[in-house]
């Protein structure tokens, strides 16, 4: 078992200089246009404090108190070709690493399966910094995703809830991800989305920090030290909904719409590891 120090992540250090030189010029822009009074604030967003971190450092199962399961095989919306499991074999934390693994076998009528943790219920936050560290599979007909779907879905209904992906991969194309957000009037094809590629690199040949810093005025997406997308409310074709509690889903899925059905050339089982995930406190501070 690799040994695991938690130290402040000097990426993110990078990110909130980036995020705090952006949006400290834009408020000076905007204030030297509007008045030069000195009584005018400005409100900056800082994400120290640590409110969830799991870094899969007990063998076993997911952590029970973080995480609980998807199970079934009803194509999920998406036409996914997968069952998902609370079986070992397809979910498991060993050597550091959370596991998911899919499977072709025949089980519960389906030619996959895989697994779909969630913390539904059990960790819910608004606004904050969101990031995992994870090695991803290639393949095509292989979809893994990091995304948070609004915590009052079961009263109000996908896609008035609010989705949230920050990480999203097709496995044929192991150079690109994409972040995106979906909501009332601009879900499913018409989603607010912008893609990220590797220069002479892969995802599934390391390991790579995906990671969103949510306030109530922005969305922003990050690739490791990159900050390569922003979302507004003025951006988006509906309400915005991202304004109360999201939870996290982590997924490895099989087929689907959004990358089509494996091929002769997809080699099982295909596996995603997570090294850690970590969820920092969104500090508002007026200056």
């Amino acid at each position: 078992m690799k040994t695991k120090i938690f130290k402040q992540n000097p990426i993110y250090k990078k990110r909130n200089f980036v995020l705090g030189i952006l949006s400290l010029t834009l408020l000076v822009i905007f204030n030297g246009i509007t008045s030069c009074s000195t009584d005018e604030t400005q409100t900056v967003a800082n994400f120290h404090t640590i409110t969830m971190q799991d870094e899969f450092d007990q063998d076993g199962a997911p952590n029970s108190s973080i995480w609980t399961y998807d199970i079934g095989g009803n194509g999920w919306g998406n036409n996914e070709l997968q069952y998902y499991t609370d079986r070992s074999q397809n979910v498991a934390v060993q050597n550091g690493y959370l596991i998911i693994t899919a499977e072709k076998e025949n089980f519960e009528e389906a030619s996959y399966t895989s697994a779909r943790i969630l913390s539904k219920g059990l960790f819910e936050q608004a606004y904050g910094r969101f990031e995992a560290r994870i090695k991803l599979p290639w393949g095509q007909g292989i979809w893994p995703a990091f995304w948070l779907l609004g915590g009052d879905i079961d009263t109000n209904n996908w896609p008035n809830c609010g989705e949230i992906d920050i990480m999203e991969y097709r496995g044929q194309n192991p150079t690109m991800v994409l972040g995106t957000v979906h909501g009332p009037g601009y879900s499913g094809g018409e989603s607010i989305s912008k893609s990220y590629s590797l220069t002479n690199d892969r995802f599934d040949t390391g390991f790579h920090v995906f990671g969103i810093e949510w306030t109530p005025d922005y969305i922003n997406y990050y690739v490791d030290d990159v900050l390569y997308n922003q979302i507004t409310p003025e951006d988006v074709t509906g309400e915005w909904v991202f304004n109360k509690p999201f939870f996290i889903i982590i997924n490895l899925a099989v087929g689907g719409s959004f990358v089509g059905s494996p091929n002769a050339e997809t080699v099982f089982p295909q596996t995603m590891l997570v090294d850690y995930v970590r969820v920092y406190q969104a500090d508002f501070i007026n200056n």
